[in-house]
């Protein structure tokens, strides 16, 4: 893990694995972000969680927020936030505020 947070985290979901709350989760996955079939830059999300119902949760845990995350995160949430059955969630660290997620129009 990167972070003791997201580590601490990581645990969490063990837990609810074991509570039968979520299905599973994969950890530091590598996701391609295209745009009119030309790869811009990969995001490298913390957690992709399972739920029982077949959603998925896309989950970034931060405990700083840098300027080329930012941007990064606007462009994944733009080609994500839209798909059916997935949530994108944000899980933030101390006094920093997460960015808002853009409604869906």
């Amino acid at each position: 893990y990167d972070s003791g947070f997201e580590a601490r985290y990581a645990q969490e979901l063990d837990l609810r694995i074991k509570a039968h709350d979520i299905e599973s989760y994969d950890k530091q996955v590598n996701i391609p972000l295209i745009v009119n079939d030309y790869i811009v830059c990969t995001y490298r999300i913390d957690f992709i969680i399972h739920h029982n119902d077949g959603t998925l949760e896309y989950c970034e845990t931060k405990g700083y927020q840098t300027d080329t995350w930012k941007l990064k995160w606007k462009l994944f949430e733009s080609l994500y936030s839209e798909k059916p059955g997935v949530k994108l969630t944000i899980v933030q660290q101390g006094k920093y505020k997460p960015p808002k997620i853009r409604k869906i129009k």
